[in-house]
């Protein structure tokens, strides 16, 4: 082939390099020196060459190259033609051509080719399989008697919309679950459904679920309801979609258990929903394990329509109802407060507010102490990862533009999980400070987590504490965060390795709090308790593997690297002694590194030396839950008998076939780097020689090979010192 330009040349590899899965540089270029323009250019796969350590101690960059050799080498001819004078094809990793659009080198191109772009996130959705749940029905489910006619309230032609619409998910994807409940006139009153990848993200993200009916309540065209969860992105998990005629008791009852259903029978730890006693009722009757409590947003907004006479003094009304709800840290000083505000607004005899004081375990804060909300309870809906849906509808949506819609919102979703999920392989937070705390958690937190503990990290610094008292094994302290000029109270107990703030940012959000870090700092303890790192906010949360089994392997690497470290030393310095010792040391060194690379070989699954092996997930059998809903019809290709085999089921009973499903493989990326910090030691030329070829040889082999090769290698290093 010919080009024009080197220019076009290289156009023409990132196009290649696109459709097979890499990312590209450009290695190198020449020019001529007498006309001083271009001869000789050469480009190469991002992980071509061999990697090298950061001399950068606090913010270490790990480096993507790992001895690849693929690359396009072209030439100039006399006649000011480019050719290509050497191709080399083959790579030594993985090619990944569905995620190629994340590569830095092909992002520019995605806004030329969006229809490309586009049919990669169709590929992302269409590859999630969904699972086959059994049931049977359940009798007695509770109806009153003005329930009785109740259908949805749709645009005409919108049932059989919806229809279609169950019909065609289900025809591209059998395991597409969904549920249709119909009245005693045969007419559509609840539509239930999840697509595979909900199932499948309630397994990793079904600790926190919320229940949003914001869209039912604020009269839109579409009567939609929402289970949303959070993954470890910080980015919004939709684990099913409901249209529901009314707001009955026994529409959520039916809600709950289709949801349920499909999701195998589990319920999740923790469900936030709206203030709605009927919501509330449904979920002690179908989840009785599972701890409600109502949105604080949702809570508080309110308050402008309930207590619109009090306009006058809303403004001193809202700030002491806000330093009662965010500043009380326990119960005595929530109560204290709520009823000096009451009595001074004159509100004993409101009804709506002793609803609220009745309820005040499920909203207010001072009540919650055990209880962890993933980042799902907010202070307001803009806030909230409820309103993620906001961008698609508004007021003038209709059903038919929804439904229509809907995919390209998977789609989107799907992109920006896939996307977050790319850079966390491929790209590494930057260190802020040479805080223990943060060099601990970067590679173990997602990015996303990782950012918002390194503002608290970083806020220490503006914390002062002061020993309050010692009960026992336990100190309490108490801190003044200059930056927030707020106090708090914090608990420490040694032996437990226990850390409680009065804030509560770690039930709340899931990672310390400043407070507790700079009470850990002033302890002489360096590390973050395991206990504080929630495996749902690190790389390896959608890993069936314990987060604790991979650190106790991620802390032996550590011990094995600081152990041939020393003995580097030792070598370095005996061996620089003489020539003949720096040939024998040298020597030892490339045999070593050669022996290490042979016993790791057959687990270098994992490109990346700081983070540890890709873990296989195994696959999941289908499970008998004695769940059921009455009424429901779930509909599974080919099924056409009711549980118990005998007659077609008319407008009720749920059929579907248990099977092994297997689950998608994930990478699970967790671990901590082993950082050389440089040592200003005297020595000769060959001292400063030998060293940093030992670390390539630990960095290659030693420091994340198993116990049989550190053993070899410490075995020659001494033998040979």
């Amino acid at each position: 082939m010919e080009f024009d330009t080197h220019e076009a040349a290289y156009e023409y590899y990132k196009e290649y390099a696109k459709s097979v899965g890499f990312g590209t540089a450009k290695l190198s270029s020449r020019r001529s020196r007498a006309s001083k323009e271009f001869i000789d250019a050469k480009f190469s796969c991002i992980r071509y060459g061999n990697k090298q350590q950061s001399d950068d101690a606090i913010n270490p960059r790990p480096s993507p190259k790992i001895g690849c050799k693929a690359s396009m080498h072209v030439k100039r001819k006399p006649t000011g033609k480019w050719h290509i004078h050497s191709f080399v094809k083959e790579h030594n990793h993985e090619l990944l051509p569905d995620q190629a659009h994340f590569f830095r080198s092909h992002r520019n191109l995605d806004s030329v080719n969006n229809s490309d772009a586009r049919v990669k996130k169709k590929k992302v959705l269409k590859k999630y399989g969904a699972y086959q749940f059994s049931g049977t029905s359940i009798e007695n489910v509770i109806r009153s008697q003005h329930d009785r006619g109740r259908f949805l309230s749709l645009e005409e032609g919108g049932a059989q919309s919806i229809l279609e619409f169950c019909s065609q998910m289900h025809e591209e994807n059998p395991k597409f679950f969904y549920a249709l409940d119909f009245n005693e006139e045969h007419r559509l009153r609840n539509v239930f459904w999840v697509d595979a990848k909900g199932v499948d993200d309630f397994t990793h993200f079904g600790d926190v679920v919320s229940f949003d009916t914001t869209y039912f309540q604020s009269k839109y065209r579409i009567p939609l309801v929402l289970f949303i969860g959070v993954n470890h992105h910080i980015q919004p998990t939709l684990l099913g979609c409901g249209l529901i005629a009314d707001e009955t008791l026994y529409t959520f009852i039916w809600l709950l258990q289709s949801w349920c259903l499909a999701m195998g029978g589990k319920s999740p730890s923790v469900l936030l929903s709206d203030q709605n006693e009927a919501i509330k009722a449904a979920v002690q009757m179908v989840f009785s394990e599972t701890r409600h409590f109502f949105h604080l947003w949702h809570v508080l907004e309110k308050i402008p329509r309930q207590l619109d006479y009090l306009n006058i003094w809303h403004e001193t009304f809202v700030g002491k109802l806000n330093k009662c709800v965010y500043r009380s840290w326990i119960e005595q000083q929530f109560e204290k407060r709520w009823w000096k505000l009451i009595q001074k607004f004159n509100l004993q005899e409101h009804e709506w507010i002793l609803s609220l004081y009745k309820d005040r375990k499920l909203w207010a804060p001072a009540f919650m102490k055990d209880v962890s909300f993933a980042g799902l309870s907010a202070a307001s809906r803009s806030e909230s990862l409820n309103s993620f849906f906001d961008k698609y509808i508004n007021a003038e949506t209709s059903l038919r533009d929804f439904i229509g819609n809907y995919k390209s919102i998977l789609e989107d979703r799907y992109e920006e999980e896939a996307k977050s999920n790319f850079d966390a392989w491929h790209e590494t937070p930057e260190l802020k400070s040479p805080s223990p705390f943060e060099k601990q958690m970067l590679l173990v937190y997602s990015h996303e987590i990782f950012k918002k503990f390194q503002t608290e990290v970083l806020g220490a610094a503006a914390c002062h504490l002061k020993r309050e008292k010692e009960d026992g094994s336990t100190v309490v302290y108490g801190v003044k965060d200059f930056e927030n000029n707020q106090d708090f109270v914090v608990e420490w107990n040694e032996l437990k390795l226990d850390v409680h703030c009065s804030c509560r940012s770690f039930q709340y959000k899931g990672y310390l709090c400043r407070h507790g870090i700079v009470v850990l700092q002033m302890s002489g303890v360096f590390i973050i308790p395991f206990k504080y790192i929630l495996q749902r906010w690190t790389n390896a949360a959608t890993s069936r593997i314990p987060l604790s089994e991979k650190l106790d392997e991620v802390q032996a690497k550590v011990r094995r690297y600081n152990d041939l470290c020393r003995r580097a030393i030792i070598l370095g310095e005996e061996g620089s002694l003489s020539q003949d010792s720096y040939n024998t040391a040298g020597g030892t060194i490339n045999e070593a590194l050669k022996q290490c690379a042979d016993v790791n070989k057959p687990s270098e699954s994992d490109l990346r030396p700081e983070i540890s092996a890709p873990l296989a997930i195994q696959g999941a059998s289908g499970v008998n839950h004695n769940v059921g809903v009455n009424k429901v019809t779930s509909v599974n290709k080919g099924s056409k008998k009711t549980n118990s085999g005998k007659e077609p089921v008319k407008n009720g009973g749920i059929t579907s076939r248990k099977g092994k499903v297997p689950l998608e493989p994930q990478i699970a990326n967790v671990g901590t780097r082993g950082i050389f910090q440089h040592m200003d030691m005297p020595g000769p030329l060959e001292y400063n020689s030998l060293y940093p070829r030992f670390l390539t040889t630990l960095l290659k082999g030693g420091g994340e090979m198993s116990k049989r090769s550190v053993d070899m290698l410490g075995e020659m290093l001494e033998e040979k010192s």
